[in-house]
C-alpha cells in the first residue's frame, strides 16, 4: 500500500492548503494546479539520504514558487516505492490516472528511477530523476520526459578520478559490490582513470550485505595501489569505511576514496573512523551563503538535521520543473523538459544548472575530504573542500551516452 502524506495546495504569496483552488483553469494546466508527486524510501536504505527530508524539500520548492507562480498553484504527494520497481511504476501510474500528478520526482534506487520513467513517458508526464544515480536514465533508456538531476555513476567516477589525479593519486584498487551499482560505479571509474593515464591495480567483487571487509582490505594494502576505492554504498560502504579505520589504511598512506557515499552515511560512521575520506558530492549544506541559508530553513523542518545532496536535488529539480510549466503554460512532459532546457538556470544550490537533450542536467562537482573530530566545530561540520570540479569536464560525453534522442553524423 502506497502512504500518501497530506497534498499541500499553494498560491502566488499565501499559502492556500484546506482553501478552495478556484482560480479559472489554464487550457493545457487542468485547475490551474501542478501536482508534483515525491517518491522515495521512506524507511528503507535511502531513507535518510531522501525520505522524508525528499517530501520537506519539495514543500519548500513550492513555497518558493509561490511568490512569483502568477496564481499557478501547486500541489505535493509522497509515498513509499519501499524499492520495488513494480510498487514504483504503480504508485507512478495510480497518481496520473486518478490524482492527476504531473511529475514524479527523487527516485532513489535506479531499477525504480527507470520503471517509473517509462511509466511517465508513456503518460507525457515528466520524471525528475533527481536521486537516480544509474547513468542509463541519460543513456540508452533516456526519454524527452525525464531530467536527471544530481549525480549518475559515470561522473562519481569521473570527478573523483580526475580531482585526486591531479594529486597525484594515480593507481586504484576497487572493493565493489557485486551488484549493477557497484559494477557500473567500478566500470565508469577504471574508464575515466585509464583515459588520463593511471593505473586499476585489481579490484574485490562482494556480495551485498558483506559484514567482513579483512582479506578485502588485506588485498588492498598489498596491491600498492594509492588508493582504496569503495565502489558501493549504504551499509556495505559505511562497514568498509569503519574496517578500513581498524587496518589502519589511511594512516600507513593509502588514500581511501568513497565513490557512491553522502553526508547523512559520514554523519553515521563518526569522525574517529571517517576522517581523511575523499568523497565526490554536487551539494553540501557548508558550501556558500545560499547553500546555508537554504539548509538553514530545511534543518528547521527536520530536527536540526543537515540536507544531503539527494534533498537538496529534490528542491532545485522541483523548482526548476515549476517555473518551466508556468513559463511554457502546459503540463505535457516532452513540452516542459525542453522548456527546462532553453537556457541555463541560474540555481541557488548548484549553481549553473544546464540541461542537456539527454536529459542530463550538469553543474560542478565538488572533491570533498572528512574532516578529523578536531577540525569539526559541529555535529554536521562533516567535510573540507579540496576542489571544485568544472561539470563540463567530468558529465559522460553526449557522444558516447547511446542516447537514442541524440542524433549522431
Amino acid at each position: 500500500m502506497s502512504r500518501f502524506l497530506p497534498a499541500l495546495c499553494f498560491a502566488a504569496g499565501m499559502l492556500a492548503a484546506g482553501l478552495p483552488c478556484s482560480l479559472p483553469a489554464r487550457a493545457e494546466i487542468p485547475d490551474n494546479t501542478v501536482r508534483v508527486g515525491v517518491l522515495t524510501d521512506m524507511t528503507g536504505p535511502f531513507a535518510d539520504q531522501g525520505g522524508p527530508g525528499s517530501v520537506v524539500a519539495a514543500k519548500l520548492a513550492a513555497e518558493d514558487f509561490a511568490a512569483e507562480s502568477k496564481g499557478l498553484k501547486v500541489e505535493i504527494l509522497s509515498a513509499d516505492h519501499q524499492n520495488k520497481p513494480d510498487i514504483g511504476a504503480g504508485i507512478a501510474a495510480k497518481w496520473v490516472d486518478q490524482h492527476g500528478v504531473d511529475a514524479v520526482v527523487d527516485l532513489p534506487n535506479s531499477g525504480v528511477a527507470l520503471a517509473v520513467a517509462g511509466v511517465m513517458r508513456e503518460k507525457h508526464r515528466v520524471a525528475l530523476a533527481s536521486s537516480a544515480m544509474s547513468s542509463a536514465m541519460t543513456g540508452k533508456a533516456c526519454a524527452p520526459t525525464t531530467v536527471q538531476w544530481v549525480s549518475d555513476t559515470w561522473v562519481q567516477g569521473a570527478s573523483t578520478v580526475a580531482a585526486m589525479h591531479k594529486l597525484g593519486d594515480d593507481s586504484w584498487y576497487f572493493i565493489t559490490v557485486d551488484y549493477a551499482l557497484g559494477q557500473a560505479l567500478e566500470g565508469d571509474a577504471t574508464t575515466a582513470l585509464a583515459a588520463i593515464g593511471g593505473k586499476a591495480l585489481g579490484s574485490t567483487r562482494l556480495p551485498l550485505g558483506t559484514t567482513d571487509f579483512g582479506s578485502a582490505l588485506l588485498q588492498a594494502q598489498g596491491s600498492g595501489a594509492k588508493v582504496l576505492a569503495l565502489a558501493n554504498t549504504g551499509a556495505d560502504a559505511i562497514n568498509a569505511v569503519k574496517q578500513a579505520g581498524e587496518f589502519g589504511l589511511i594512516k600507513n598512506g593509502v588514500k581511501l576514496a568513497a565513490l557512491f557515499m553522502m553526508l547523512s552515511d559520514i554523519q553515521s560512521i563518526g569522525l574517529p573512523a571517517a576522517h581523511g575520506l575523499q568523497l565526490t558530492e554536487a551539494f553540501y549544506w557548508d558550501l556558500n551563503d545560499n547553500t546555508r541559508a537554504w539548509s538553514k530553513r530545511w534543518s528547521e523542518r527536520m530536527n536540526g538535521r543537515m540536507p544531503t545532496q539527494d534533498q537538496a536535488g529534490v528542491y532545485s529539480t522541483t523548482l526548476a520543473y515549476l517555473r518551466a510549466v508556468r513559463d511554457a503554460q502546459t503540463i505535457v512532459g516532452a513540452k516542459v523538459v525542453e522548456a527546462m532546457r532553453k537556457a541555463p538556470i541560474q540555481d541557488k544550490l548548484f549553481g549553473t544548472v544546464t540541461i542537456r537533450p539527454d536529459g542530463r542536467a550538469v553543474h560542478d562537482m565538488y572533491l570533498f575530504q572528512v574532516k578529523t573530530p578536531a577540525q569539526s566545530k559541529g555535529p554536521w561540520d562533516l567535510y573540507t573542500l579540496q576542489q571544485t570540479i568544472p561539470g563540463s569536464a567530468v558529465f559522460r560525453p553526449l557522444s558516447v551516452g547511446g542516447c537514442p534522442l541524440i542524433k549522431r553524423p
